[in-house]
């Protein structure tokens, strides 16, 4: 509870006692008037100012402004009616701070688990002087390429490659992963990450304000200004509401008084002023103005808890309307992780087809070219490349000791016309021909992902129509993931431009507004694709720009099941968000009415509008809550 919340409460209480103490002393006259009145400004003085403010800078038209014209009306209405019971309209004004109170308190309980993943911001960076002294100096003043201390306890300042030391990572601020993550020389390391045991180096390959942390940061603050239909619903009909609402109270404490004195009959001005009072108090829209943002806001903030990063509750709404979700296969649905698993040459050794081919994909990035690397990693042989070049969704040819030869997949061949060999084994096949007579082929494999299986079953019980696949593999590479996993459709051979012709084929053939395509990518490659999807998901894309920036939604570890654990948090948000909106306003109007025909006193009016405005906030902390479903139980 911060000092505010505190500040609230203390008013509330100290008002309450008062209020039951001076009910049982017999006083009255101005003494009594006084007493109420004291008691009144401690526990609404802040709605006053307020109410004052408004009126002062012609924005008048708010909950304050109808508090405080019940109220006060109410006060005048006692005494001018002779009663002199002031308990009501200080009642008022006493629920609705225990109102206020709750929602302070409710905001401060979602926003906290964001405030815990704020704290993954380091203070500073360790870096040895000239003498071999540890000093500590700003992230932001170190270059990248320097070297870097972590000590035992200290986050990592920013992203880089571990090039000295053995420890484990706490990195459950970033991913949500519980379960610490051992590192080594040559490991990847993000900021934000807290070192659990030894000392190790780190040499930087990004600057400060492009790091994990960072970025990450960045992306919660701008979140909350992105607000969803139902947000910028419910801000412009306040706006239009309040001052209706004013003025149709205006209009009842007025109109039948004056028809009565028409007709001539009594007016019952006490009674009707009484009516109209009552009507404002109802009217107050705050469980809607309040609840309808919070359960955004808790609905993000427990997202984040999970290493869901949600980019503003516009992208939670339209996720909640998820119907298809189609997917990239390397990297998401599979580790991503290739490994060759057989070389079958034509006319020269096993290892000679590696040695080819390993040195022609020495500057590729792709991760086929890392496992050529990895099956032949001695790059220091003599031998001389030259001429590299990357034919896109083909593979690469270059001048090898001044032979040309190919190294990539059938289209590769065909586009030269080198006639290939298939291959049995299942699996990515990369064929080789030099000065146009084909080598061979080696075959990579690529295994599913742990939880991939759990994740599309998941999928399947969340309602999800639909499960494709987009590759740029082969066809019986997809056939045989596909098979596995139990996909509903997949499209191989794709080239990255026909990844998002395929996705606008799937888009346009979803003639139903309120269902949306979601698309699933590994974040690197695949941003195109991510961007043009109704929602981006980007998968395990800790301290991937590419991801931060294309995708709606980010999953910070590489976990496949969690692509639906952020679908059901959203589907629970948007339904705790209906079920506040008709909850809120069918109290309100049923209220109304009995208030406009005298059924409902000022005490029914306290429940529609502070009693409402109570159980709609609890009813939003839930979005903050989300029920940890095991994927084993999937499998």
């Amino acid at each position: 509870m911060n000092n505010k919340q505190r500040k609230i409460l203390t008013r509330i209480i100290i008002s309450a006692l008062l209020l039951i103490i001076l009910h049982f002393i017999p006083v009255e006259g101005i003494l009594k008037f006084t007493l109420y009145m004291i008691i009144y400004l401690i526990v609404g003085y802040d709605i006053l100012i307020k109410a004052f403010n408004g009126i002062k800078n012609k924005q008048a038209f708010d909950e304050s402004l109808l508090m405080t014209i019940a109220t006060i009306g109410a006060i005048i209405l006692a005494i001018y009616s002779g009663s002199y019971d002031y308990i009501e309209a200080i009642a008022v004004m006493l629920f609705y701070q225990i109102g206020e109170f709750f929602q302070s308190y409710a905001v401060d309980k979602s926003r906290k688990s964001i405030a815990e993943l704020m704290d993954i911001a380091p203070e500073y960076a360790n870096i040895e002087d000239e003498n071999g002294n540890l000093i500590k100096v700003d992230p932001d003043d170190v270059e990248i390429g320097k070297t870097i201390i972590v000590k035992a306890g200290e986050k990592i300042p920013i992203d880089g490659v571990v090039i000295e030391g053995n420890s484990s990572l706490d990195t459950k601020a970033l991913t949500g992963e519980s379960l610490p993550i051992d590192i080594g020389v040559n490991s990847k390391v993000f900021s934000g990450s807290i070192n659990l045991q030894g000392l190790i180096k780190v040499k930087t390959k990004k600057e400060f304000g492009e790091s994990t942390a960072t970025k990450v940061l960045e992306l919660i603050e701008e979140a909350s200004s992105r607000k969803s239909k139902s947000e910028n619903f419910i801000s412009k009909f306040a706006r239009v509401y309040t001052p209706i609402v004013v003025y149709l109270a205006l209009a009842l404490a007025i109109i039948p008084p004056i028809f009565s004195i028409i007709i001539g009959n009594n007016p019952l001005w006490s009674q009707w002023i009484y009516r109209s009072l009552t009507f404002l108090i109802i009217s107050c829209p705050c469980a809607l103005v309040i609840s309808i943002p919070l359960s955004f806001f808790a609905g993000i903030g427990g997202a984040s808890k999970e290493g869901i990063l949600i980019k503003g509750s516009n992208f939670m709404e339209v996720l909640s309307k998820t119907d298809q979700v189609v997917f990239d296969k390397t990297g998401t649905l599979t580790q991503g992780s290739f490994d060759v698993s057989c070389v079958h040459p034509e006319y020269k050794s096993e290892t000679e087809l590696l040695h080819i081919a390993s040195h022609v994909e020495r500057y590729s990035n792709h991760p086929i070219a890392d496992s050529l690397r990895k099956a032949y990693p001695d790059e220091n042989d003599g031998c001389e490349v030259k001429d590299i070049t990357e034919i896109p969704g083909c593979g690469i040819k270059a001048l090898v000791n001044g032979n040309l030869v190919y190294v990539g997949n059938t289209k590769m061949m065909d586009k030269f016309n080198i006639k290939w060999k298939e291959c049995e084994k299942v699996g990515t096949t990369v064929h080789i021909a030099i000065n146009g007579v084909y080598e061979g082929h080696i075959v990579i494999s690529d295994s599913l992902k742990e939880n991939s299986k759990a994740s599309i079953k998941s999928l399947k019980k969340n309602k999800i129509s639909k499960t494709i696949m987009l590759t740029g593999d082969s066809k019986e590479v997809a056939q045989d993931v596909a098979r596995k996993l139990n996909l509903d459709e997949y499209y191989a051979e794709l080239l990255p431009q026909d990844k998002v012709s395929k996705l606008e084929e799937i888009l346009n053939n979803n003639k139903n507004e309120n269902k949306k395509i979601a698309f699933v990518g590994d974040g690197i490659n695949d941003a195109p694709v991510l961007t043009r999807s109704d929602i981006g998901i980007a998968m395990g894309a800790m301290g991937s720009d590419a991801a931060i920036e294309a995708a709606d939604v980010i999953l910070m570890d590489d976990d496949p099941f969690k692509i639906s654990t952020a679908i059901s948090l959203s589907k629970k948000c948007l339904r705790i968000v209906k079920e506040n909106i008709y909850f809120s306003i069918g109290v309100k109007v049923l209220v109304l009415i009995l208030g406009v025909f005298g059924f409902a006193s000022m005490w029914a009016a306290i429940f529609a509008d502070v009693g409402v405005t109570i159980i709609a906030i609890l009813n939003a902390i839930r979005c903050m809550y989300m029920k940890h479903e095991n994927p084993k139980d999937y499998i």
